[in-house]
């Protein structure tokens, strides 16, 4: 069974939970395409599909919105997982159900927002402004939740056998 990671990355920490997601999944037939760098892929390759991106001032990635929206037959098809990352915790469903469509949330055998970080080294000056006015944090946190993690994999039903 080969899985598909289909994702895009601001920072890098949808990257990262991607590739922790790959390592718990089983790394030999799961597959990344980050949506930044336009790797041709084909979805009817792949059993399982993920998708992933992260969440600044409320809104998913237009990459990944619009790969979904233009994709949404092919995604209906095929078990399914969305994933979030995101550093506003009391708005983390909110999010997935303004960011995903309802007709893909309802479909998905696991959506979950998994945490996020704040990188003020990857950040430019206005994010850095617009981070520390809206959270008051100003500098570097890291909260990528592993435990969510782990339960989505098994959610997908992906765990290694290993």
């Amino acid at each position: 069974m080969d899985t598909a990671i289909i994702y895009a990355t601001t920072h890098g920490t949808t990257e990262k939970v991607a590739l922790r997601i790959k390592e718990l999944a089983g790394p030999e037939n799961t597959f990344l395409f980050n949506l930044k760098e336009g790797s041709p892929f084909d979805l009817h390759s792949f059993d399982t599909i993920i998708i992933g991106g992260s969440i600044h001032a409320g809104m998913l990635q237009k990459r990944v919105k619009d790969f979904c929206k233009q994709h949404t037959l092919e995604l209906l098809q095929k078990p399914l997982g969305l994933y979030l990352c995101g550093m506003n915790e009391p708005e983390y469903e909110q999010q997935l159900e303004k960011n995903f469509s309802e007709i893909l949330r309802r479909h998905a055998k696991a959506k979950e927002t998994l945490g996020g970080e704040f990188l003020f080294d990857k950040m430019n000056f206005f994010q850095k402004l617009i981070v520390k006015k809206i959270s008051g944090i100003s500098e570097s946190v890291h909260k990528i939740n592993d435990e969510k993690i782990c339960d989505f994999v098994s959610g997908m039903k992906l765990v290694n056998k290993h």
